[in-house]
């Protein structure tokens, strides 16, 4: 069944290659979720991705939103952190490389109004799929439904049939993440070193600091 934006339930279309299709409660395509190893990491000579998290400061700056969002979203469960969550006081949230490209892209379906329920949705279909997969992804909505494209002529299909009006890239947000944590710290799993990278911002904030 197809879940909308009012809470009815609609046939859903088979699956063919030509889709696009609706997202409906994370079983699209029967995907599996594959481990983080297969992303190539944010910044060459690092651990391997899966050995990387990043700190809920890290997380809302590479994905463009306020640490009152991360909280209230990871508490409600709608993006929660793969790598550790704060189960104690004193314990800091990690999140992934995905998690924080789900972040960025929640916060945009968001802005433009779509369904909390589609959203979900859509989340976790997300952490379901491939990371190669996710690349070549397009999300379009309508508003009232979520759907996956991943060919231009399936986002031209939606779009000419108008239920496409806003489309996510999803190799586009990739892309934006892995440059935002390049200048950000993360944390190794296995040792808890932090691994510290060159952002031009911090070093701007430390000569103005000199200056004073």
């Amino acid at each position: 069944m197809r879940i909308t934006g009012d809470g009815t339930t609609g046939g859903t279309p088979a699956r063919s290659e030509a889709g696009p299709y609706p997202l409906h409660g994370g079983a699209v395509g029967a995907a599996r979720r594959q481990p983080e190893s297969t992303h190539v990491g944010p910044v060459s000579g690092d651990p391997e991705p899966e050995q990387i998290g990043y700190r809920g400061p890290s997380a809302c700056a590479a994905a463009g939103i306020t640490y009152r969002q991360l909280d209230y979203w990871a508490r409600t469960g709608l993006v929660e952190p793969s790598v550790r969550a704060a189960h104690a006081a004193g314990t800091q949230r990690l999140y992934s490389f995905r998690d924080v490209m789900v972040l960025k892209i929640v916060k945009r379906f968001l802005d433009t109004g779509v369904a909390l329920q589609n959203i979900r949705t859509a989340v976790q279909h997300l952490h379901d799929r491939d990371l190669a997969d996710l690349e070549r992804m397009t999300l379009m909505s309508d508003g009232a439904t979520v759907y996956e494209c991943t060919s231009p002529d399936q986002v031209v299909s939606l779009l000419q049939g108008g239920q496409g009006v806003f489309g996510i890239a999803v190799g586009v947000v990739w892309r934006d993440v892995e440059s935002a944590l390049s200048q950000l710290h993360g944390e190794r799993v296995d040792t808890g070193e932090t691994l510290v990278r060159h952002n031009p911002t911090d070093e701007l904030a430390a000569r103005r600091n000199r200056a004073v």
